[in-house]
């Protein structure tokens, strides 16, 4: 059994093919992140500028 799996273990060192897959599931899931916590910051920033817009405009 423990020739098995370090048989296995060598032939996915020397496999390169999934770790080009896990370098674009790395890239992949840090642009969802990075995308996400944009979307919030300006969310916000949006949210803040029209509630003063709306104030501004009902004291007119």
């Amino acid at each position: 059994m423990f020739k098995f799996l370090s048989s296995k273990l060598r032939s996915f060192r020397r496999d390169e093919e999934g770790v080009t897959l896990v370098e674009y599931g790395i890239a992949i899931i840090l642009a969802v992140v990075v995308g996400g916590a944009a979307l919030t910051t300006l969310g916000t920033s949006v949210s803040t500028q029209m509630g003063q817009a709306t104030t501004i405009l009902d004291n007119n």
